[in-house]
């Protein structure tokens, strides 16, 4: 029940997360690292990417779609954690200290957690859990 409530939050996060990557670029842009190719492109898609995921979690059909959801979810984390580390450094640069370290060090080490989340709640993978024999 609780993996099944943490799924449905996390392809809920996503679908939101894709949809405002869609329909307000402005603040996924600003963070965006300069050597990022086509940025307005990358976001949009971004956005494409995080339902089309969302959507394969949590549809009933094939538990294969919902593990292609999940990795391409963690993978999708994965990438966009150099926009969250430009954000910080960014950030962190401002003369006012921006949305300080108490935003950016849990956004930080919540990186790592979606990724397994995503991996998890799909069912590709059942660590740290070990089944009962």
């Amino acid at each position: 029940m609780f993996k099944t409530i943490l799924l449905w939050v996390l392809a809920i996060f996503y679908a939101a997360a894709g949809y405002f990557h869609i329909v307000a670029p402005k603040g996924f842009l600003t963070i965006t690292p300069d050597w990022v190719p086509f940025p307005e492109a990358v976001i949009f898609w971004t956005g494409i990417a995080e339902i089309a995921g969302a959507i394969g979690l949590v549809q009933p059909w094939s538990p294969q779609l919902r593990k292609a959801a999940g990795i391409g979810l963690a993978l999708y984390a994965l990438c966009v954690w150099p926009a969250n580390i430009n954000h910080f450094a960014m950030d962190m640069a401002r003369a006012d200290g921006g949305l300080g370290l108490s935003y950016h060090v849990p956004r930080m080490i919540a990186q790592p957690v979606l990724i397994w989340l995503a991996l998890w709640v799909s069912g590709t993978t059942n660590w740290p859990f070990r089944p009962k024999v």
